[in-house]
């Protein structure tokens, strides 16, 4: 698919034809339906993964328009529903018969990843189509190279797992086993597959009910009006609030770390924003070729960015085809990072390209809303180990398929959401490692705030999280790792500082030491080895050198600064006195000297040759968060090579993001520090 789309066929809007409390009780019913899907699913899910909330519902109209999503939905999944619906109108077209229900998961056809998989479900009322109630849910394992059908290496979409155009699994009220067991066999967990294939079936028959009551009660016309009034009713909102907004057209670029077939240099994906009379338009034009790894989008990912990212800034405004109906975006022509197209290789679209567009499109609102202003967010990241779990008879195969939660960035008016979900799903929980360790011989060794993690600013991003894990009894078992932001790292803005890279450490701390990155497949790994990573804390908003004094302390007190960073990157001097008591001492004649000397270096540090930076951290020197913050270089953190070509691309857009923003020196005074009285302590902080 390329060109030019209106993201929804959704008609114009037209004057409401119910009376204002039918149709907010109607509207409200519809959420309702949904979220009965979501508790359904939850309480018979089968995995692991869709339990810790890792799926998304949907009603749609009889055309395939989203009418209403749930409360708790994740966003990527929300924004590719009515995609997928209209697939399976346009495959069996008159073909859709009451009792049937259809299977899809085809990125190619508006979908995600393989991964998820949606099972939709027509609603029909007196032999009538009227609508389609829809789950997806995320499946462990789908096939392809490596479990967790997760594979760095994959090019095209051969290797990444089973691909299911539209299918039947119910006809006319009948499972279609030979149909259902074709899918699941594909998987390296049948049981756990069937068992979700049921539970997601079921709880679109739970939406089914809720909406053939609602006709019961009010009639089929005024429930079909209501579907629509519910599309224009939002599409209104969108409009009219945009009239308050100014017009202009913005642009700006973000990155992805690097094409594995292009060697070093990172990868651009650029966005232009058009606000006029018309509503919003985005062009991508300029973005990248697809790149040889599976971290490209397909273009109903690419459309779901768009709608998750602009969203963000219109948060009073409920999500359906009416807002989508207010966004057009040319994506291109095939063959784009931004539109992959068959048959390239995108299950890793989640942490490669989709983040970059959300995190681009929120820099680019935060100069059309800068009151609700935010740096960029820290990247969706997956780590998945699998193998044979030889503490159970027969040693079955094991998929422990974890994520975790990382900092948004620090916005115009306070600091970034820390150890929360990503931008990918506000609605994506944490999975509880007790839970985990049930399932899988992998025990977690630690799950801990990131200390300076948070990217520095007068607000700082929100802190990341560390975690660690040894494995236990397996055998024949790889590692995986979906991510990114080890070169590209989370930046600031307004001034603001970047956060820490992204990468996974095997056997840290060991002769056995190695640096994985950000991005890799099949590590063979065995029991007894351990590994590490941590997820980036959100970008700083605004001259750190600004933030308080006694904005710092608190930050060293709470553990989410250490007294070396906040010298450092805020020009704060911190005399620890008695830590086990949170007893610290601001020294404010030196921190005063301190941001004088940093304001003044700090340009030169940005120009210093690369390489003798590179140098210098091979010889300790400095450390990771000096090269990054102060100079502008990018390493493989492991061996501290220098790649010239994306410290050359970072640097400039810290003089974008960053240093065009800082003054030469700093004016604040002793009485603008906030630091009231001198000593200060927890028991004086709170």
């Amino acid at each position: 698919m390329s060109g030019t789309i209106a993201a929804s066929s959704v008609p114009n809007a037209s004057d409401a034809t119910l009376d204002p409390v039918t149709f907010e009780v109607l509207k409200n019913a519809f959420a309702t339906s949904v979220d009965l899907m979501s508790e359904q699913i939850l309480r018979t899910c089968y995995s692991f993964v869709i339990y810790s909330r890792d799926f998304s519902s949907a009603l749609c109209d009889a055309q395939g328009n989203t009418v209403m999503q749930g409360s708790g939905d994740i966003a990527v999944h929300v924004g590719t529903l009515h995609f997928q619906c209209k697939a399976v109108l346009e495959e069996f077209g008159s073909d859709i018969n009451p009792g049937d229900v259809f299977a899809i998961n085809d990125p190619y056809r508006g979908g995600t990843h393989f991964n998820d998989v949606s099972f939709i479900r027509p609603i029909f009322s007196d032999g009538e189509l009227i609508a389609f109630a829809q789950n997806k849910g995320h499946w462990a394992d789908i096939g392809g190279n490596v479990p967790g059908s997760f594979d760095v290496n994959a090019k095209e979409h051969f290797g990444e797992g089973l691909r299911i155009t539209p299918v039947r699994v119910w006809s006319r009220g009948v499972f279609l086993h030979d149909v259902a067991q074709l899918l699941v066999s594909n998987t390296r967990a049948p049981r756990q597959a069937m068992g979700d294939l049921h539970a997601q079936s079921e709880a679109t028959a739970v939406c089914e009910r809720e909406i053939l009551r609602l006709v019961d009660r009010y009639s089929k016309e005024t429930v079909r009006h209501a579907m629509q009034e519910t599309q224009d009713y939002v599409e209104r909102i969108v409009r009219r609030r945009l009239e308050s907004l100014p017009h202009g057209v913005w642009e700006t670029t973000d990155y992805m770390d690097n094409d594995p077939g292009q060697g070093e240099g990172l990868v651009p994906i650029r966005i232009k924003l058009t606000l006029d009379g018309n509503g919003i338009h985005y062009d991508l034009a300029g973005s990248a070729p697809v790149v040889a790894t599976f971290l490209n989008s397909g273009y109903g990912t690419t459309f779901s960015a768009i709608y998750a990212g602009t969203k963000t800034f219109f948060p009073e405004v409920p999500l359906n085809s009416g807002f989508y109906a207010a966004v057009q975006a040319d994506i291109g022509p095939e063959g784009t990072v931004v539109n992959a197209g068959w048959p390239n290789a995108v299950t890793g679209f989640c942490s490669g390209t989709y983040e970059k567009l959300m995190n681009g499109i929120f820099e680019i609102w935060s100069k059309i809303m800068p009151e609700r202003a935010m740096a960029c967010a820290f990247n969706l990241e997956y780590l998945l180990v699998g193998g044979k779990d030889e503490r159970s008879e027969g040693s079955p195969y094991f998929m422990w398929y974890d994520w975790m939660a990382g900092g948004w960035g620090g916005r115009a008016s306070k600091d970034g959401s820390g150890a929360t979900a990503p931008v990918f799903g506000a609605g994506l929980a944490v999975q509880p490692v007790e839970g985990q360790e049930r399932l899988s011989p992998v025990l977690t060794s630690m799950h801990q705030i990131g200390m300076d993690s948070g990217g520095p600013g007068r607000f700082r991003g929100g802190v990341g999280i560390e975690k660690g894990g040894v494995l236990t009894d397996a055998q024949n078992t790889v590692m995986s790792y979906c991510c990114d932001r080890a070169r590209s790292i989370t930046w600031g803005i307004e001034g603001g500082l970047p956060s820490i890279p992204h990468g996974v450490w095997l056997n840290k701390g060991t002769d056995r030491e190695r640096f994985l990155g950000s991005n890799f497949s099949s590590v063979p790994v065995q029991s007894g080895d351990s590994f590490v990573r941590p997820s980036a804390g959100g970008g700083g908003y605004g001259d750190p050198l600004e933030r308080t004094y006694l904005e710092v302390l608190d930050d060293v007190i709470d553990g989410y600064v250490s007294v070396g960073r906040a010298a450092k990157d805020y020009g704060v001097v911190i005399v620890v006195i008695d830590p086990d008591i949170d007893d610290y001492e601001v020294d404010e004649a030196a921190s005063a000297a301190l941001r004088r000397d940093i304001a003044s270096q700090r340009h030169g540090w940005l120009s210093e040759d690369p390489a003798a930076v590179s140098l210098k951290y091979k010889n300790g020197e400095i450390d990771m968060l000096d090269v990054i913050r102060r100079h502008g270089v990018i390493l493989d953190w492991g061996t501290g090579e220098l790649y010239p070509e994306t410290t050359r691309q970072h640097r400039t857009l810290m003089e974008r993001r960053s240093s065009s923003h800082w003054a030469v020196t700093t004016a604040q005074t002793q009485t603008e520090t906030g630091l009231t009285p001198r000593k200060h302590s927890r028991a004086t902080a709170h």
